[in-house]
């Protein structure tokens, strides 16, 4: 049995989908995508100059969504070399229309930044249209292979205009599979120029593929031993994909049918509740504090009731050793993003400070998103960033608290619609009723009603049960319980 294992867990529903990656038994990253808000990064669309910033040297772009995107200057190509330090309204005029891609998610009250730098994912191959130069993954390592799969790519595409950038995954691949994937990005970009020419502004021209089929193109590397999908449909949907783009892997994706819901295996529902909790206990005893404001993320490493070495600088070293990995799964896992500000407890040996380091480091390596530990302070702070690119596990999870005045976060009514239609499937499958009464906040059975009346109809055909909804006054708009009648 190797030493290191790695799986994916797909959970399906109608209006949400959760994938888990697990590392060893324990969750690393959790992804969710909701059709009520699907991710925007990645998206084309034909958008119109509404205004143009001189001053900031930006535009505002209508894409068609409620908030305009935002064009800086160095993420505009301008026509021909040399052109990008050119005032921003001698290359853009109000009214005029362009192909813009989603480059960040909008963000709190951020509308997407856009870039007309183009680039279009397919399972080995990046394709850059307007680019002519061909990259590698920073990823691979090995000088021979970074100039064998130069060398193929070059070789491929011939006299073509275009750019391609080559991923991870293709690391050891074939001519032929390169080649296929060089094919299929070329046709794809034809038929988006040919559609792009008839569609009128503020409309999306392309959208990546759903996350269930993203994750596989994405994040399924040689070290994944399975992936499990709990949905027989969506099951069938990436089996399908992985035959066409990715074979080998096609047998590692099977349908899971166990009675226990799928993210309950590992104890993963469990572990999400607690990535939305401030404070993460540490196993010694000690414990870290996340705090996430707008400007940044602030981390705090404390001892706790830790008293177990014999000194007390011992003890730090190992609560901040500690620490370190935690911090590092925590930041994934939450997907926080941007600066983040670490306040390790203070050693005083230069040695130790340089271990802690080293384990963060270590611990930040397999993060797919880029990080980068910038520096100490003199306080002793360690300052990092790490690529932020969608919405936290929080803000997808859930929404200032009314009652606290924004200074807390409560689960949104959408959010709780959702545990609750999770936990009367594993009612369902462990339990004999005649009927389900829902008690839960005066929201949540409004929603249940109203938005997700389809999804409890669904789920009172499923089980065969009627599902009764009760109003209760006093409970929190977050807590809610299911009875079996």
């Amino acid at each position: 049995m190797s030493a290191h294992r790695e799986e994916i867990l797909i959970n399906v529903t109608p209006r949400e989908v959760r994938a888990a990656v697990v590392e060893n038994g324990v969750l690393q990253e959790l992804l969710i995508e909701r059709a009520s808000r699907r991710g925007l990064a990645g998206n084309i669309y034909k958008g119109r100059v509404s205004r143009v910033l001189p001053g900031m040297q930006a535009a505002f772009i209508d894409i068609g969504l409620e908030r305009t995107g935002f064009l800086h200057a160095a993420d505009l190509r301008a026509a021909g070399d040399g052109n990008e330090q050119r005032p921003i309204h001698k290359l853009l005029r109000e009214g005029e229309e362009l192909l813009v891609q989603v480059l960040k998610e909008p963000l709190g009250s951020k509308g997407a930044r856009l870039t007309t730098y183009l680039t279009i994912p397919s399972r080995y191959l990046v394709l850059v249209p307007y680019g002519d130069n061909v990259g590698i993954s920073a990823r691979i390592e090995d000088e021979a292979e970074r100039d064998r799969l130069r060398e193929v790519v070059e070789s491929c595409r011939g006299e073509a205009a275009e750019g391609y950038i080559v991923r991870t995954a293709a690391e050891g691949v074939s001519l032929e599979a390169l080649h296929a994937d060089m094919l299929f990005l070329q046709r794809l970009w034809e038929q988006l120029l040919a559609q792009s020419r008839d569609l009128p502004a503020g409309q999306l021209l392309h959208e990546d593929l759903p996350l269930e089929i993203r994750v596989v193109r994405d994040l399924v590397s040689a070290g994944i031993e399975r992936v499990r999908v709990d949905s027989a449909g969506s099951c069938e949907r990436v089996q399908d994909f992985a035959r066409r783009f990715m074979p080998e892997l096609a047998p590692l994706i099977e349908l899971y049918s166990g009675r226990r819901p799928i993210l309950d295996l590992y104890g993963i529902e469990d572990e999400i509740q607690r990535a939305l909790q401030r404070k993460v206990p540490l196993k010694s005893g000690g414990y870290v504090v996340f705090d996430q404001t707008e400007a940044m993320t602030t981390v705090d490493v404390n001892t706790g009731g830790y008293v177990g070495h014999r000194n007390l600088e011992e003890t730090i070293f190992r609560t901040n050793l500690e620490a370190a990995v935690a911090i590092a799964r925590q930041l994934r896992l939450r997907n926080l993003g941007g600066i983040i500000i670490i306040d390790f407890i203070d050693m005083e040996e230069a040695q130790h400070r340089e271990q802690v380091l080293n384990a963060l480091r270590n611990a930040l390596a397999t993060d797919s998103a880029r990080t980068q530990i910038t520096q100490v302070s003199p306080l002793g702070l360690v300052e990092m960033t790490r690529k932020r690119t969608r919405e936290s596990l929080e803000h997808i999870l859930c929404e200032p608290c009314g009652t606290c005045g924004g200074s807390g976060f409560v689960k949104t009514a959408e959010t709780v619609c959702y545990e609750i239609f999770r936990e009367i499937l594993r009612q369902h499958r462990q339990f004999d009723f005649t009927e389900l009464v829902v008690l839960a906040h005066q929201d949540v059975v409004e929603m249940l009603l109203d938005e997700e009346s389809t999804s409890v109809a669904e789920l009172e055909e499923l089980t065969g049960k009627p599902v009764r909804l009760q109003a209760e006054a006093m409970y929190a708009p977050d807590r809610f319980d299911v009875v079996l009648v």
